[in-house]
């Protein structure tokens, strides 16, 4: 395609058929029967047009863990996605707690070019929750971190947890924290409830992310800082968000797509594919999350994109890793949970994968993303074919790794297109 696109007949955020045009970086006009005048043009056939997804949990695992992702295959796994910007959990070897680190991962994701990378940087040395990281230092390097967190781990010590809340104040960071009293934790293998009971797995109880949640909106409110909950997964969670967002606190939540759709039943396979941090819960938590999702408790979805190797999840429950693939599902299984069944329409799919992201993790700015379907604003978008429906296939996967808990699955949605500030990154479905 060459610098100027005319995005024929598209659905803007659902709406009716709208022509739009980019002009290198940038849309340039959104109407009715526009002349292409020399341009390509993409019949859009009444395809849902999206501002780019942004992701505010992903993980790149490089450095150190490059069998399971690179920031090249995790970036091409976001394209195909739909996403234009991803945010690089900092659990890599070495642990992102230096600017150094963060440096290296921005500019791997400069590099790749499939969407932008934000690092996240670690909260503690080592992620070892003793000692704060060099927060000042990450957010002034090249790669401007602004968002802080030791997600795989929680930051358990109420005095480190308010010192970094102190901190990023000073620079209107957010702390994103991994809601999980480890002591409440150990040994546990799932959801606490009747179907870890009935299996004799360890149990993962419910108030173990709820009481650091309670402690850490209180300590937010304290300290007048911003706090960002990772992955809500239960109702007691989505309640006490609701009741310090109702006090006027700076606390913003998430919920991962697959906390919207599974339960803890899929664990009776034993199959590791469903081994999850925090642990799939039940049908009536997935409940209270969709409805927190569609009233703007929760915020915004994240994927918690948590790429494995075969030989660490082909293996037995107890010994296999925690986690799933996200990326190149999330807006299909958004679809299918919230907008299928009526619970939220496009405009606010994209106000909850796209705009509220981006204003967490400071990248909707002039020029940045999250930004409206307008002249002028920066072409980060995303075209969606909403009437498709097919079988989930790992094999086809960007990622490097297999690790999907809906392989054979039928999903609906298939993004077609992504542009990058007008540089289609995803044609046809194929990355470009």
């Amino acid at each position: 395609m060459n610098a100027q696109t005319l995005i024929r007949g598209a659905k803007v955020l659902g709406g009716e058929p709208r022509d739009v045009r980019i002009d290198g970086e940038t849309i340039a006009e959104v109407g009715s029967g526009l002349d292409a005048g020399g341009a390509t043009v993409l019949e859009a056939d009444g395809a849902i047009l999206l501002p780019g997804l942004v992701d505010l949990h992903t993980h790149l695992r490089e450095p150190g863990r490059e069998d399971s992702e690179t920031v090249l295959t995790g970036t091409r796994a976001a394209a195909r996605g739909g996403f234009t910007a991803v945010h690089a959990m900092a659990n890599t070897f070495p642990v992102a707690d230096t600017a150094g680190v963060v440096e290296q991962v921005w500019r791997l994701g400069r590099e790749a070019g499939h969407c932008d990378v934000r690092p996240i940087g670690a909260v503690t040395v080592g992620l070892e929750g003793r000692q704060l990281a060099e927060l000042g230092a990450m957010h002034e390097s090249a790669a401007g971190v602004r968002v802080f967190s030791d997600d795989g781990k929680c930051v358990d010590d109420a005095v480190i947890m308010r010192r970094a809340l102190e901190y990023v104040k000073a620079f209107d960071g957010v702390i994103a924290q991994h809601a999980q009293e480890p002591r409440l934790t150990e040994g546990a293998q799932m959801n606490e409830g009747l179907v870890s009971a009935e299996l004799g797995l360890g149990g993962w109880p419910a108030v173990a992310e709820e009481s650091i949640i309670a402690r850490d909106v209180l300590l937010a409110a304290h300290v007048g800082s911003r706090l960002h909950v990772c992955h809500l997964s239960t109702a007691g969670s989505v309640e006490i968000v609701r009741w310090a967002k109702s006090k006027g606190w700076s606390v913003t939540a998430e919920v991962t797509p697959h906390h919207l759709l599974l339960t803890d039943e899929l664990v009776r396979s034993y199959d590791p594919v469903f081994k999850v941090n925090p642990p799939l819960r039940t049908e009536a938590d997935v409940l209270a999350l969709r409805e927190a999702l569609a009233d703007g408790t929760i915020d915004c979805v994240a994927t918690d994109h948590a790429p494995h190797p075969h030989e660490d999840k082909d293996c037995e429950w107890g010994a296999a890793a925690m986690g799933m693939l996200g990326l190149e599902t999330a807006l299909s299984v958004v679809q299918h949970t919230m907008v299928e069944t009526g619970l939220l329409d496009w405009s606010q799919v994209a106000a909850r994968m796209s705009h509220r992201p981006a204003e967490i993790g400071g990248l909707a700015g002039p020029g940045g993303h999250g930004r409206p379907v307008e002249p002028g604003e920066p072409a980060n978008l995303v075209l969606v074919d909403s009437a498709y429906r097919g079988q989930v296939d790992p094999a086809g996967f960007a990622s490097r790794s297999r690790n999907t808990p809906y392989q054979g699955y039928e999903l609906p949605g298939r993004v077609t297109h992504t542009f990058l500030r007008g540089r289609p990154t995803v044609v046809d479905g194929k990355l470009a």
